[in-house]
């Protein structure tokens, strides 16, 4: 399964520059773990860290203009960094594969003469197959929704050193004298929407299976923020496969696991039962209006509790449980504050939940929590975790634990990752 070594986020909100793991150019740098945690007090940036990565998944749907209003961002100028007029840009390094090479995707989203969002740079690149060192190959370069695409999986040598990139002379030469290989494998391409990513365009093109290959890692992150109160809510009866943003379709997941994956929905009944003391079993009823309850049977009560009945921590626990036993994982899995409404003593037992998922096995998808809860980060390795910092010109600045050599050290004679976070040893100012 795909995984993120790295990300370099610049110009969104308070994360002017923030680089987590490892980018192309930075390679001795270690590259992001399965499950990474990022810690920090109120205000230093956590919930923007997070949504940059819904933003960019949105952006992928709906195009950048109405990205920049979704979730209530507020529009363009909002998102964008105070006090400066560059663009936003990502740039994401991923492998499709442990043993795959690696490809970047490089975004930067402006504003047009009049106003409005649109995307002026694109790009996908990937080194050639045997090439260490290097610029890496581009297959996909776009400037103001203009550029080139290489067809098919093969990588040929349609540019040298990239440093110095002129698209306007790359078009000239495949238009106007093109080498037979580059006229069989590139094509010039014209977006007809500059709001629009190319991937989302090219994607969809057979003839693009690289492209399509990275659109549909990004379609396929998932982002929880999962709110008791949405998890109690009465959604119209129907099977559904996974929970949505909010948790408010818990009871059409039951229904689903019930139905199609007994064997996986009993696993998760054993596991709420060694987790939360008095749960003895799960399950849904229908109203006579059509609606969908869940059912919680305890053990010392003979009629049945409802999820309006029960508490936030138990609603989370189940709801995470489901999340970890989906048969068909998303890729990226982000959890925004998982300790809210939750008992100290279960953050080490999810924190463990979580690691278990995002290492168990060959496919597992990526972890990626935010957290300000030091229980949770007792259960941290410094190289999952990452400190997240405001600094005094209002910008947030990231670092991992790991750098810190006397912070390692701690850990490694044994004193929790938390604790020390509790008493300002991660303070990496």
């Amino acid at each position: 399964m795909a995984s993120i070594e790295g990300i370099r986020i610049r110009n969104y909100r308070v994360l002017r520059d923030v680089t987590l793991g490892r980018l192309w150019n930075t390679p001795s740098v270690a590259a992001l773990t399965p499950m990474t945690a990022v810690i920090g007090k109120n205000g230093v940036g956590k919930s923007s860290l997070f949504d940059a990565f819904g933003f960019l998944g949105d952006c992928l749907r709906l195009g950048v203009e109405e990205a920049c209003d979704q979730r209530g961002r507020g529009g363009f100028d909002r998102i964008r960094s105070q006090g400066g007029d560059a663009s936003i840009e990502f740039e994401v390094y991923y492998r499709e594969e442990i043993n795959a090479r690696p490809i970047t995707y490089e975004l930067a989203i402006d504003k047009d003469e009049t106003g409005r969002p649109f995307v002026s740079r694109e790009r996908l690149r990937q080194r050639r197959k045997g090439q260490r060192s290097g610029w890496p190959f581009s297959f996909l370069m776009l400037n103001d929704g203009r550029g080139v695409a290489w067809k098919g999986d093969a990588q040929g040598s349609l540019v040298g050193d990239e440093a110095h990139f002129d698209l306007r002379a790359l078009i000239d030469r495949i238009v106007r004298g093109p080498t037979d290989e580059e006229s069989a494998n590139t094509e010039v391409v014209e977006l007809q929407d500059k709001r629009r990513l190319g991937i989302a365009a090219l994607g969809a093109l057979k003839q693009h299976p690289r492209i399509a290959s990275f659109r549909e890692f990004i379609e396929g992150w998932y982002l929880s923020y999962f709110t008791p109160d949405a998890a109690r809510s009465l959604p119209l009866v129907g099977p559904q496969r996974r929970l949505n943003i909010h948790g408010d379709n818990l009871g059409n997941v039951v229904q689903y696991m019930e139905r199609e994956h007994p064997a996986r929905f009993e696993r998760i009944l054993t596991q709420i039962a060694d987790r939360i003391p008095g749960v003895d079993r799960i399950d849904t009823e229908r109203s006579p209006d059509g609606r969908l309850l869940i059912r919680f049977n305890d053990r010392g009560f003979v009629d049945p509790f409802y999820a309006q009945q029960m508490s936030d921590g138990t609603l989370k626990v189940f709801a995470y449980l489901l999340m970890l036993e989906d048969p068909h994982p998303p890729p990226f899995l982000c959890i925004e504050e998982p300790e809210n409404g939750l008992y100290h003593k279960l953050l080490e037992v999810l924190a463990g939940e979580f690691r278990s998922y995002a290492t168990g096995r060959r496919n597992s998808p990526q972890i990626f929590v935010t957290t300000h809860q030091p229980y949770f980060v007792d259960a941290l390795t410094p190289e999952e975790t990452w400190v997240l910092e405001k600094q005094d010109d209002g910008f947030a600045t990231i670092s991992r634990a790991s750098d810190d050599k006397i912070v390692k050290a701690m850990v490694e004679e044994g004193l929790p990752l938390g604790s020390l976070w509790y008493s300002d040893y991660l303070d990496m100012r």
